[in-house]
């Protein structure tokens, strides 16, 4: 699988940790910058590159990263047919069942059901909020969750493709 990195400088150590994890679990990268620390870089310069990558390579995934993730999903969920998830460091609070009955305390649960409900074709990192450990435990089990391709989740988002059309 073909997977698209971009970072500015707030994520610029953390993405070349994440690349060379990355490579040595066998996924092709492309790195779309930056490409060294340059404290005044712009994220939407790469950001914009690795999601346009992902909208043209259906079945490749992009992973972005940021100081808190928030505008680097902003960026990517700006082109056509990017589904980009945002995380951070989970915090797992004391909540009734969802109307599934289902109730869980994995802190990881969101970055599966990103997966599962929303086929998400990438996903932003908050790195102020993430220990590169749990960065690197995040990249392998979003790369490893399937989507699949339920019939409820695939209409809500095929809804979300209609909602790009009219824009």
């Amino acid at each position: 699988m073909k997977v698209y990195l971009a970072t500015d400088h707030a994520g610029f150590e953390l993405k070349e940790k994440v690349k060379e994890f990355l490579k040595t679990e066998g996924y092709e990268i492309e790195d779309c910058g930056a490409y060294q620390f340059d404290k005044d870089d712009d994220y939407p310069d790469f950001v914009s590159k690795a999601a346009e990558g992902v909208s043209k390579n259906l079945g490749s995934k992009g992973i972005v990263f940021g100081g808190s993730g928030q505008a680097e999903a902003m960026v990517a969920n700006k082109i056509k047919g990017v589904r980009c998830a945002l995380f951070y460091t989970p915090v797992v609070p004391v909540r009734a069942a969802d109307v599934t009955g289902r109730q869980s305390s994995d802190p990881f649960e969101m970055i599966r059901l990103t997966r599962e409900h929303n086929d998400a074709n990438m996903l932003s990192l908050g790195v102020r909020f993430l220990t590169d450990e749990d960065a690197l435990k995040v990249a392998k089990l979003w790369l490893e969750s399937p989507f699949p391709g339920d019939e409820r989740h695939t209409r809500r988002i095929e809804k979300i493709s209609k909602l790009e059309e009219k824009s």
